[in-house]
């Protein structure tokens, strides 16, 4: 089995914690994000890369509240923190 069937199988028995751990995970690595984005914003990409941390967190953030499927929950969870940690990277190299 995968990981990341095993891990969705994972959220999905314990989905209630998923979505807590989710949401904290979420708003912390975006806020970070956000944050480095805007500490050197000296161009456009700093303003495209802080609207797309914005984003992405606010997706995830919608989905849970919007009460959608399991699997798309999840699957915007893990956009979020992808998304969010590449922006953490590109903004400290």
């Amino acid at each position: 089995m995968g990981l990341y069937k095993k891990t969705f199988m994972q959220f999905e028995e314990l989905y209630y914690a998923g979505i807590v751990l989710g949401i904290i995970a979420s708003s912390c690595v975006g806020s970070i994000a956000a944050s480095l984005a805007l500490t050197d914003s000296n161009g456009i990409m700093d303003i495209i890369q802080l609207c797309l941390a914005v984003g992405v967190s606010m997706w995830f953030n919608a989905s849970v509240l919007a009460q959608l499927k399991h699997k798309v929950v999840f699957n915007s969870l893990i956009v979020s923190l992808v998304v969010n940690s590449l922006i953490i990277i590109i903004q400290l190299i």
